[in-house]
């Protein structure tokens, strides 16, 4: 058995410019996000989806059973749908009725299982699950699109063209929950499983099936055959809000991970000396998919419309650094080259390189959960600890915390849906229920308290016990350097839609639609190859574009 020898890298990009909102505003999918390394999974072990029960009305109402082996386990989507009133329907969290909902079964569920899922999975929050049910999931019709799909079908035609690119989806997940949430299965019942043990599989799994889902759906209604490149393009939506944000502070050593292994894949494919002519042209025809998905890129907000524009001008100057590829270690010329642009054409650039090299990145994967816990660097006494924020949290000693700018917002837990929820200080009531998201704040009076002399930790602790959270997070800074966001987390500029972005690119998602600065639609498996394309292609599907007959 040969040693293993690590690739080369150029230095990873520190976490002083990564750990920035307005650059995780700004990422894009890559090979490392959780649903194209679940995609590959599948694709190696041949993955075959059956459909057991199709038992629906001539209407698209009635219930579905999906099944599929995967690392030598049975999974079963179980899908409901429903005749939902169109006064019934919103995506907002306070929903209390969906045009279909969805189970991620443990197995395959017999008749009784069957009709118990079938029951509860509508209820959603208010339903009774088990440890057999692993994910639990929702999701809305896009009304127009799926009408205009099925009566195109039942007319014996296919649907309008501009219609399919410019919405990408016939139905949009509204959640997709795991790990315990309502009772049904935690995620260690299933995390050392083969085919499951990266982060979020089990829901992105979730996801591709429902996809699927929609797809049959829609044929069933229409009595008709969706061309296939329609099928492709049609991925599944998802209105993802403030619930989502506070999970990047509230798991450090996964955020570090997910991002350490992002740039460690930088720092490789940067280190390459020299590059042969497939690989030149396979980053000049990507460079070519990405403007054109670009071009395909459209959202309704002036404002980030305006920002999409502006990253199609700039793309077009930073591809003129693909045009010369000959030199000695050609990508990390490009990556500096890159830098004369924004955030967001760094982060599209970062992404393009790393596409063509499965070698040197998709190993990674293995490296982003997160199996122990975190492991912190134990400071014995203040002065460590004082040595330690110097170096790891300067940045956030630098803010003035009695300014209302810096502390003007605060994080809470809704008491009617238990989801997060952002307050204004000085405004609104309820700043007493604040959740501890406050990082560099209370890093900052952490560090206010350190005594000039040295003082054993326990001892401090005494005193000072507000700060154990602080503390905490100061000793896991050293071994886990990008698991900090390094912004104010509760000042006015902070917008929740680049932590919103960030956690979501590493799921797979693109074509962002911001709403606001708290919530956002995407599309998620936009392009992903359908249930009978698990081949040796199944992978080609970086940032899709959609192609005109």
């Amino acid at each position: 058995m040969k040693d293993f020898v690590a690739p080369d890298q150029v230095p990873l990009r520190p976490p002083s410019q990564v750990m920035r909102l307005s650059r995780m505003g700004a990422m894009f999918p890559t090979r490392l996000s959780f649903l194209r390394s679940l995609i590959r999974r599948m694709a190696a072990e041949n993955v075959t989806v059956t459909r057991p029960v199709w038992d629906m009305c001539k209407n698209g109402f009635g219930r579905a059973v999906y099944s599929l082996n995967l690392g030598g386990h049975t999974y079963s989507l179980v899908a409901v749908s429903n005749d939902l009133p169109p006064e019934k329907r919103t995506d907002r969290v306070i929903a209390e009725a969906w045009d279909s909902a969805y189970v991620l079964y443990d197995g395959v569920p017999d008749t009784a299982e069957l009709n118990r899922i079938s029951a509860n999975a509508p209820l959603q929050e208010a339903g009774r699950f088990t440890e057999r049910d692993l994910v639990l999931s929702r999701a809305n019709k896009s009304v127009r699109l799926f009408q205009h799909v099925t009566d195109a079908l039942r007319n014996g035609e296919q649907p309008d063209d501009d219609m399919i690119r410019s919405v990408g989806y016939l139905m949009r997940t509204t959640a997709v929950y795991g790990n315990g949430k309502f009772g049904i299965a935690d995620r260690g019942l299933i995390e050392d499983r083969p085919g499951l043990t990266g982060p979020f599989a089990a829901e992105m799994l979730t996801v591709w099936m429902i996809r699927n889902f929609t797809h049959d759906l829609a044929e069933h209604v229409g009595q008709g055959t969706l061309d296939r490149r329609f099928k492709r393009h049609l991925g599944i939506g998802n209105s993802t809000g403030l619930g989502m944000a506070p999970f990047l502070v509230t798991h450090p050593v996964l955020l570090n991970n997910w991002m350490l292994a992002r740039e460690t894949g930088l720092a490789r494919v940067r280190a390459i000396s020299r590059l042969d002519d497939a690989q030149q042209n396979r980053l000049r025809a990507l460079a070519i998919r990405a403007t054109r998905h670009l071009d395909q890129w459209q959202v309704p907000d002036p404002k980030h419309q305006a920002r999409i524009e502006r990253l199609r001008v700039d793309w077009g100057h930073a591809c003129d650094a693909l045009n010369a590829l000959d030199d000695q270690k050609p990508l990390d010329r490009v990556m500096r080259d890159a830098d004369k642009f924004s955030d967001d054409v760094q982060e599209l650039m970062g992404a393009l390189i790393m596409e063509p090299f499965a070698d040197l990145i998709d190993g990674l994967t293995e490296c982003m959960a997160d199996p122990i816990g975190p492991v912190a660097d134990y400071c014995a006494d203040t002065d460590r600890v004082k040595t330690a924020i110097d170096q790891h949290f300067s940045w956030a000693l630098t803010l003035d915390y009695e300014d209302k700018s810096q502390c003007q917002q605060f994080w809470y837990v809704s008491e009617a849906k238990l989801e997060p929820r952002l307050g204004d200080r000085f405004d609104e009531p309820g700043a007493h229920r604040e959740s501890p998201l406050d990082i560099a704040r209370r890093i900052a009076a952490l560090h206010a308290d350190l005594p000039d002399a040295a003082q054993p930790l326990a001892a401090f602790l005494t005193t000072h016990p507000q700060h154990g959270l602080a503390l905490e997070r100061v000793q896991l800074a050293a071994r886990y350097p990008y698991g900090e966001i390094q912004d104010n987390m509760i000042a006015a500029d902070c917008l929740p839609i680049d932590m919103l972005r960030c956690k979501l690119s590493f799921f797979g998602a693109s074509k962002f639609d911001p709403k606001s600065d708290l919530w956002t639609r995407i599309t998620l498996c936009q392009g992903a190859p359908l249930r009978d394309e698990l081949d040796a292609h199944a992978d080609d599907w970086w940032l899709p574009i959609y192609e005109a007959p």
